[in-house]
């Protein structure tokens, strides 16, 4: 595998944008202005934003459409992506089609999850992602042999998302057990480190880069025993980086932590000093008056991922109530049966709505906030999610003139971009000041669909 490189040269770099049209903070909350220009530091970071700035000037790259912070996907595992269609034949329950993923995992290495991750990460750039959260956990060679550099696979996504153009938080997992104390079951020997400490052994050697941060994952209650799960919270202390878990996305899972320990599984994550505003809780689905208490009262982060939530048949978590007693909500496309986070955005909304036969759970500016400022700070990049002065120059350019977005005036832009806009519609990202994309072609991966076929078609041979 190439050796890992700092963030590649994808696209040039501008002293100056120009916006159309932007989402920009103001005392009252973000609002849409127009003719906003946008000038870069030489460092990546924003130096200062002046709406109402009149005519494009000749210095500046004029962005037409809608200029929205770029967007985090709070929590990937990059190689489901070639689960896309495949896991759409028959019926199945969650425990078959996770049999199917751990075939394809199976068949990585760290060459072929490198052509794979720089494909998917790609594919993320073109739908106006900038950040991402990699819950990465396929750590070994299949049977559990460690390889030469025993991160080997992790370097791989560092290394896939600067390809890619893009910044990663990798959150390093530990996955011990196949549940509750049973012995880790053949395919999921790759995913193993023997125990706690020699996880955090391990995820000890990882560095950060310029455009990789690192953070611990607990993959759920039923993979990491109950007296190591503090091994892992004592490691993101430590580095006060971000921690992320797994929570009651099966109620079979609750079922068995209450069996094996008489407590629900985020009881149990309180009891460990797991629970915080540094972690986030994936999914939380299947909770209990209790367990959202104890989530509220923590302030701990809590990441919905409703595509691959109602993909999977999983339910509807309780966000609003989650939202409402104190917990950010942030965004994923987990197993990327689609990846576009206006869909995951507008989803949030949508299930509350059908669940409760109600509107207006959150306004398009919350959804939005969710899935760039929200996300980003959950990843460990507070700088990053707002078009302003000092933060970070990521940005996702939206069309207003496609046949979804068309009609609405300008000042709507948000409830555009969260309930009619796709990732079709992303023609512009712009990350620490340089074009990832440009006119909806990503300039570092020349053929995204090209890439992802052949990448996923070696799994398959």
């Amino acid at each position: 595998m190439p050796a890992v490189t700092e963030q590649h040269d994808r696209g040039d770099a501008a002293q100056a944008y120009w916006a159309e049209h932007a989402w920009v903070p103001h005392a009252n909350g973000p609002v849409v202005e127009s003719q906003v220009l946008i000038e870069v530091a030489a460092d990546g970071r924003i130096a200062a934003v002046t709406p109402d700035s009149g005519p494009c000037p000749p210095r500046a790259v004029k962005l037409a459409g809608l200029t929205v912070p770029g967007q985090a996907n709070a929590h990937s595992h990059a190689f489901h992506r070639a689960l896309r269609g495949t896991v759409q034949v028959g019926s199945g329950t969650f425990w078959t089609w996770r049999d199917t993923m751990y075939r394809f995992a199976g068949a990585l290495d760290p060459d072929s999850y490198l052509a794979l991750a720089t494909a998917v990460y790609a594919e993320m750039a073109l739908a106006g992602i900038t950040s991402v959260g990699e819950f990465h956990y396929l750590h070994h060679a299949p049977g559990g042999a460690r390889y030469q550099d025993p991160n080997a696979m992790g370097e791989a996504l560092i290394e896939a998302a600067a390809r890619a153009g893009i910044r990663i938080t990798l959150l390093d997992t530990c996955y011990l057990s196949s549940g509750f104390g049973a012995e880790l079951s053949k395919p999921q020997l790759r995913f193993g480190d023997g125990d706690a400490e020699a996880w955090a052994a391990r995820a000890s050697e990882l560095k950060a880069r310029d455009h990789a941060r690192l953070g611990a994952a607990i993959h759920s209650v039923r993979a990491v025993p109950a007296e190591q799960l503090g091994t892992v919270a004592r490691w993101a202390a430590e580095r006060q980086a971000p921690l992320h878990v797994h929570l009651s996305e099966q109620t079979a899972e609750n079922d068995a932590c209450l069996t094996a320990h008489g407590v629900t599984p985020t009881r149990l994550l309180a009891d460990h000093g797991v629970l915080g505003p540094r972690t986030s809780a994936v999914h939380a689905t299947h909770l209990t008056e209790e367990d959202i208490k104890l989530l509220t009262d923590s302030s701990t982060v809590v990441c919905m991922c409703p595509t691959t939530e109602r993909d999977l048949a999983d339910g509807i978590g309780p966000a609003r109530r989650l939202a409402s007693g104190g917990c950010p909500v942030t965004l994923g496309s987990d197993s990327h049966a689609v990846i576009d986070p206006f869909e995951e955005a507008r989803a949030l909304e949508l299930n509350e709505r059908l669940r409760t036969r109600t509107r207006g759970h959150w306004t398009a500016g919350a959804l939005l906030r969710a899935g760039s400022e929200d996300g980003h700070a959950s990843l460990g990049w507070p700088e990053a999610g707002r078009i302003e002065a000092g933060a970070l120059a990521d940005f996702t350019v939206l069309a207003l003139d496609s046949v979804r977005t068309a009609g609405p005036p300008a000042r709507l832009g948000a409830e555009t971009a969260v309930f009619a806009a796709s990732a079709a519609d992303v023609r512009h990202v712009v990350v620490g000041g340089r074009r990832v994309v440009v006119d909806g072609v990503h300039q570092g991966v020349a053929d995204v669909p090209s890439a992802l076929r052949t990448a996923i078609a070696a799994l398959l041979a």
